[in-house]
């Protein structure tokens, strides 16, 4: 191997595409759980106002919580997961680079010997 030899760097930006995927899918997740508390919340404050099932003040103000709560969180989620996307698209952009950059050596197969 060479100091020119890129094998290093793309080992290392391959780590970081897989670390960086990983966050993508918590990220994912969370997402998916912010619209379920969304959800909730609503279907709940929908109840506390139709008076069903005996919900009160309290039941409101927490289905007002938990739809706040969501909507922080789903954007909060949102922005991390487009940012991780970008820099998962850079790092294989580079990847790529550094791969075109590679001479390659054609390997010959040697000729069958007719026993």
């Amino acid at each position: 191997m060479t100091e020119d030899d890129p094998t290093d760097a793309i080992s290392d930006i391959e780590a970081r595409i897989e670390a960086l995927a990983e966050i993508a899918e918590r990220c994912r997740k969370y997402i998916l759980a912010s619209k379920i508390a969304i959800g909730a919340g609503a279907a709940l404050l929908l109840i506390a106002i139709l008076g069903l099932f005996e919900a009160g003040q309290t039941a409101a103000l927490g289905s007002i919580a938990l739809v706040l709560g969501g909507i922080v969180s789903l954007g909060s989620n949102v922005s991390t997961l487009r940012q991780t996307d970008d820099a998962i698209h850079a790092a294989e952009a580079l990847r790529a680079q550094l791969i075109g950059g590679i001479e390659l050596r054609v390997v010959e197969d040697a000729p069958m010997k007719l026993v």
